[in-house]
């Protein structure tokens, strides 16, 4: 079998020639590569230890130099750390340091390897192309500088505490009465931080140059305090005076205080309630004001009174007897808080601050309106036999009750309304029971009047809250129109202001009338008690006079004020005894309440004085 090839034509390739050309091309490049290699190995041979071609730092052309020579280059031609300049401003001032002293050193003998490594790093052909690159073009390399920011900063702190201004408020004191005034300071720091930032990179750049300092002002909490000042001034320019607003007759004049004085109590302090606004405030210390404003306050004080009126039994209307009288009291904080206020404001004449009360019945009350309408219980006492000094205590002390009033509801005080009983308020000296014993006392006879009020509320069905009993009986309080009824014993009461008090409550919905009249020239005291019935009714008994002792033998002193010869009785004889009492009140048709009394008296032992070398009966002798 005979096999032919055909061939188109265009299609026919010459293979022995393509074979051809590709054995002189290998051959070609092994030529190439032998010659470049011998190229390098001898490139590399020459400058064995020495920078290749090419390479420059800082202007420094290295090629060929050890990495020795080329780190001395460096360093005497890089002189940038040593002579460099930096300056710092602050306004017209300046600090100038060289960037060694700021923290900057040049590294040579790193920066020379570096430029001697160029073209001896990675694999042998990136090497050799960096040393063809570095020998037809050039390599360019920064010096290595070191910067110690530490260095820089403890620099600046040398520089801060000459640029620092400590920030402070403005003052205010006061000399004598002059006010003197300083004005604040803004105070300013240097800002390290902030000057540092631009700093490293114009030492890297090897630039001198001028850098202005950052700083941080600080404002203080007061700048400025001459308005302060001019109300200080202005506080300390007059007397204050202090007035009572609507002064009466026995009202206590203006208070008045120097400016000397003033300037003692002005206070300035700072206020912080707005913390955007601080501020000095000028004032008088409350501290100060108070002691004066509280010894003032009592002469100020007035109680609100009720109007005081008597029953007109004809017309069946009241009587107007007494005003009434509006209360009223010094209010000692809102006066301070006044003075303050008027004071910087440039007043220096100031009203006190009164709180005024007024009465529960004025003048105008009726009695439609208050319910006082007839009379509702009445008692009489009598006195016979009183000293004058006794009456008059009678007297002075049943005016207190003349007229007064007691709300519904109320528990009524005797020693309340009576008040202080002392011979300021009028009273006289006579006879009373203290410590034992019937002896010469300020208001001897009040319990006259306690007594005459006790039956007054007893019979007219009052509750009675607080009741004591004399230590003994005593026949003043046993008399009547006619003579003496033992069966009084038991109803009487007595009151030692403020200890010893009678109390009873007007349980009733009206208001009660009190009205006291003596009769000097009878010896009686009648107490009057005018509302509005309810229909009460009072029944009582008595035990009468139970367990009676005897009064001890008399008792005889020697007096060294009495004459010789001269003897006077000073405390009298009476029979101890128990007594009850006990009351019914009706009321509607029944039994409202029941209450006792129950009294104990002691026996008592008469007692006389005599002067000195007067004899006394054996019999009579203690």
């Amino acid at each position: 079998m005979t096999t032919r090839t055909t061939t188109q034509p265009g299609a026919y390739m010459p293979l022995i020639n393509i074979t051809r050309v590709l054995v002189m091309l290998g051959a070609g490049m092994i030529l190439f590569v032998l010659i470049a290699s011998a190229f390098a190995i001898g490139y590399g041979i020459k400058y064995s230890g020495r920078v290749f071609p090419g390479v420059t730092m800082a202007g420094i052309d290295f090629s060929g130099m050890t990495p020795e020579e080329a780190a001395r280059t460096l360093s005497e031609e890089i002189r940038y750390p040593q002579h460099g300049v930096v300056g710092f401003q602050d306004r017209d001032k300046i600090w100038a340091a060289t960037p060694a002293e700021l923290g900057l050193q040049l590294d040579a003998e790193t920066s020379a390897w570096a430029a001697y490594s160029v073209g001896r790093q990675g694999n042998p052909l990136a090497r050799l192309v960096n040393q063809y690159r570095a020998w037809q073009n050039g390599v360019i390399l920064s010096p290595l500088l070191l910067f110690d920011e530490r260095t820089a900063y403890a620099y600046l702190e040398q520089v801060a505490e000459q640029v620092y201004l400590p920030a402070y408020d403005a003052a205010l004191q006061i000399e004598g009465t002059q006010v003197i005034s300083q004005p604040g300071q803004i105070g300013r720091s240097l800002d390290i931080p902030a000057t540092l930032e631009p700093l490293e990179s114009q030492l890297q750049d090897m630039i001198d140059g001028l850098l202005p300092l950052q700083t941080v002002s600080h404002e203080p909490a007061i700048l400025d305090a001459s308005e302060q000042a001019e109300t200080a001034r202005g506080v300390l320019a007059e007397p204050l005076v202090l007035n009572v607003p609507d002064a009466g007759e026995g009202d206590p004049g203006p208070l008045t205080i120097q400016p000397e004085q003033l300037a003692g109590m002005l206070v300035i302090q700072q206020t912080n309630e707005d913390p955007d606004d601080i501020r000095y405030t000028v004032a008088l210390d409350a501290g100060s004001l108070r002691p004066m404003l509280e010894e003032l306050a009592p002469r100020l004080a007035r109680y609100p009174q009720n109007a005081r009126f008597i029953f007109n039994d004809d017309t069946r209307q009241l009587d107007l007897i007494r005003n009434a009288v509006i209360g009223r009291q010094l209010d000692i904080k809102a006066t301070i808080a006044d003075i303050n206020s008027r004071l910087v404001a440039g007043e220096h004449d100031i009203p006190l601050k009164i709180v005024y009360t007024q009465p529960a019945v004025g003048d105008e009350a009726t009695g439609e309106q208050l319910g006082i309408r007839e009379l509702v219980s009445s008692h009489t006492s009598f006195f016979r036999g009183s000293s004058a000094s006794r009456i008059h205590n009678i007297q002075t002390a049943a005016s207190r009750f003349h007229g007064v009033l007691v709300p519904p509801g109320a528990t009524f005080s005797m020693a309340e309304v009576m008040g202080d009983v002392s011979l300021d308020t009028g009273y006289a000296e006579a006879l009373i029971i203290f410590g034992g014993r019937t002896i010469e006392g300020v208001g001897g006879g009040v319990c006259q009047v306690s007594t005459t009020l006790f039956r007054t509320v007893f019979l007219g069905g009052f509750p009675i809250v607080e009741r004591h009993p004399h230590a003994y009986r005593v026949g003043y309080y046993e008399q009547t129109a006619n003579g003496r009824d033992n069966n009084l014993a038991g109803l009487d009461a007595t009151v030692f202001v403020p200890m010893v008090d009678f109390k009873f409550i007007n349980d009733t919905p009206n208001w009660l009338l009190m009205e006291t009249y003596v009769n000097p020239n009878n010896q009686k005291l009648t107490w009057k008690f005018y509302s509005t019935s309810l229909g009460r009714s009072v029944e009582w008994n008595t035990t009468g006079t139970k367990n009676v002792v005897d009064p001890p033998k008399p008792r005889y002193e020697e007096n060294p004020e009495l004459a010789k010869g001269e003897i006077k009785q000073v405390d009298w004889a009476a029979e101890g005894a128990d007594v009850t009492v006990t009351r019914i009140v009706y009321q509607d048709g029944g039994v409202l309440f029941e209450d006792a009394f129950h009294t104990h008296y002691e026996p008592w032992q008469a007692v006389y004085q005599y002067g000195p070398g007067t004899k006394i009966p054996k019999d009579k002798k203690n």
